[in-house]
């Protein structure tokens, strides 16, 4: 089957009583056992069965199978955010006196975890170009447990190589861990590039219009004793499991996720090829030019389409809080790929605890604003943009 057919049709594991056409929320905490080698075998995981919802839950489970059989992985496991996903991946693969090989480019939470949370464990970070095979060749040393990447940094809109870095992965015995959250992974195949685990906030674009929180962690089984790790230790010890009723709406938005993204896609790169006209931007960020310098190697890793987010440099800190403070239409809102467009400026928000040094170091600029494109009509959204990005007007700074 397709793809598009596949998110729409899974089989419940066991016979639903009432033939239930969509998974049931399983709204409960615990499950009763036939008798004690039933439940011993439960608890052990000698049987596929729920034992206790912190660590499987019906609905969950059948989200998670949809997910597995949608990219062909070994194991999904379903956490309650995206940074869940992120922070559960590293303890499952680093320990006190290891790295991980990683860029500053990345979305702010995941610096600072990396950077600050987990150095207080003894985990320690090397950053470096991961554009640039070679810095990532001199990075890695003994002790690195991970290279890991955002596959469309937030919000550089940088790509790397991903069939580069696992070559360096797998000659040094490490795991490739992808955050593929900006594309869609029914849209490429993130194993055949040689991803060995990713992650994805299914806030985005599988909620189906931001009306949940989640995430997901998606491991190929090239990582020995990773998946294990994950289920027997992470999810038992840490209790950041997703919950059934996110489950249940993430469910029903992996079914219309297919035919919501190439719309969001296709707006952002009308949106983009428009919005260069307008003479009060001064420039547009966005893979999916054909002018972009990534242009060409995201068109062959994640195929024709290049995700609904883009940047706008207005010049100045001032023009970006003027802009923001004159939108009509478009939201004044964080997150990415709600059904409704989303406009914030990342350096005052996002990366604002940071340093103005930091920033500079992660290349957020104070002059960009971040767009993630929705379903609305492009027209209408160009028109939005255009009146509150005209000179001239007070802002609010």
């Amino acid at each position: 089957m397709k793809k598009q057919t596949q998110a729409i049709h899974t089989w419940f594991p066991r016979r639903d009583a009432y033939q239930a056409l969509s998974m049931p929320v399983y709204h409960t905490a615990a499950y009763e056992f036939d008798d004690a080698a039933v439940m011993a075998d439960a608890f052990c995981g000698r049987i596929d069965a729920p034992d206790y919802s912190r660590v499987m839950n019906p609905t969950v489970t059948y989200f998670e199978n949809k997910v597995k059989q949608l990219t062909g992985a070994a194991e999904v496991i379903a956490f309650s955010s995206g940074m869940a996903a992120i922070s559960n991946t590293f303890l499952a693969v680093a320990a006190a006196g290891k790295n991980i090989v990683t860029s500053r480019h990345m979305f702010g939470n995941t610096y600072a975890l990396v950077s600050a949370t987990l150095s207080r464990f003894g985990v320690q970070v090397h950053l470096c170009d991961l554009t640039d095979p070679g810095q990532v060749e001199a990075a890695v040393d003994v002790d690195t447990c991970c290279i890991y990447l955002e596959i469309i940094t937030n919000p550089q809109l940088e790509v790397a190589d991903l069939s580069a870095l696992s070559a360096i992965a797998r000659r040094r015995g490490l795991p490739l861990i992808a955050d593929t959250t900006l594309i869609p992974f029914t849209e490429f195949s993130a194993r055949e590039l040689g991803v060995d685990i990713e992650v994805v906030s299914s806030t985005k674009y599988l909620s189906g219009g931001a009306t949940s929180i989640g995430g997901l962690v998606i491991d190929y089984g090239t990582c020995p004793g990773f998946g294990k790790r994950m289920r027997t230790e992470m999810l038992l010890n840490l209790g950041a499991y997703m919950t059934p009723h996110v489950a249940y709406m993430q469910t029903l938005g992996l079914e219309t996720l297919d035919a919501r993204y190439r719309v969001q896609a296709s707006n952002a790169a009308r949106l983009a090829e428009r919005l260069r006209l307008l003479p009060s931007i001064r420039q547009v960020n966005y893979v999916g030019l054909p002018d972009n310098p990534y242009y060409d190697l995201a068109r062959r890793q994640f195929g024709p389409t290049a995700g609904a987010m883009l940047t706008i440099d207005l010049g100045s800190r001032e023009a970006c809080f003027r802009f923001i403070n004159r939108l009509q239409l478009i939201r004044r809102a964080t997150n990415l790929f709600d059904n409704k467009t989303l406009a914030i400026h990342p350096a005052s928000t996002i990366f604002g605890p940071f340093s103005e040094n930091q920033r500079r170091q992660m290349d957020v600029s104070e002059s960009i604003i971040r767009l993630s494109v929705g379903l609305e009509d492009v027209d209408d959204l160009l028109e939005d943009i255009r009146q509150a990005a005209a000179p001239g007007g007070p802002a609010d700074v």
